[in-house]
């Protein structure tokens, strides 16, 4: 199936680059070079993914994201010259699902691409990927799988599509230890070398929202030097 990609970019030769690859993998593809007209974009055009750049005029990649995220849940990766690892959890804290540093392979852009899209549209396609099971509880956590949405002692809590998969994963199968690259091959399907940090953040991320106290999880376990699991309760 083809989608609507945003490419939001100020340098137009990496522009015109994804632009050609991604069109040349049967995508269509849209263009802006600021986070004003981006933003504009997206709120009139049916827009699936967004590429976007961290520094660019008028409104950053930063920005941007957190204006998307208190309307829409498409993905959205990051592409940047920022490589440093508080810019890659600035940009993952505020809601993007991805984070790629530049320089890259256009390759990879177009995998990740795909991978993210796989994951967010088979994930609302198939709501009631368990069966007969709507919902999955573990102590006071409940995940409804037919409305997306997570509780807790009966509060919303409100988590992106990469953090409910994540989460779906785990509670499945409360006790059982996934590796981070089970983990990343299970959501995403492919996994890169730099995933592991990305994936570390995502479990952070989901710790704030779901623990007492983060500092000390009382559900999702780290198993040092393996991965991570929902404790049973």
């Amino acid at each position: 199936m083809n989608y609507n990609i945003l490419v939001v970019e100020d340098d137009i030769d990496i522009v015109k680059l994804l632009k050609i690859y991604l069109e040349n993998d049967g995508h269509k593809v849209y263009c802006s070079e600021n986070g004003v007209k981006a933003l504009e974009i997206v709120e009139n055009t049916k827009i699936d993914l967004v590429v976007m750049d961290i520094m660019m005029p008028e409104m950053d990649g930063y920005e941007l994201t957190k204006r998307i995220r208190e309307k829409y849940t498409i993905p959205i990766i990051i592409l940047s010259a920022k490589n440093e690892d508080s810019d890659k959890i600035l940009g993952l804290n505020l809601g993007a699902d991805d984070y790629i540093t530049k320089p890259f392979n256009p390759l990879e852009i177009v995998a990740r691409v795909n991978s993210n899209l796989r994951r967010f549209y088979d994930l609302n396609n198939n709501v009631n990927p368990t069966g007969s099971k709507t919902k999955l509880i573990v102590g006071d956590l409940v995940l409804d799988i037919q409305k997306l949405s997570l509780f807790k002692r009966g509060e919303e809590i409100v988590i992106t599509p990469t953090e409910y998969k994540i989460l779906s994963l785990l509670m499945k199968t409360p006790g059982r230890v996934y590796t981070k690259v089970q983990m990343y091959e299970t959501i995403n399907g492919e996994y890169f070398e730099n995933d592991d940090n990305t994936m570390m953040v995502h479990i952070s991320r989901l710790r704030d929202k779901v623990e007492d106290d983060s500092k000390k999880p009382e559900y999702i376990k780290t198993v040092r030097g393996i991965g991570y699991k929902v404790e049973k309760k």
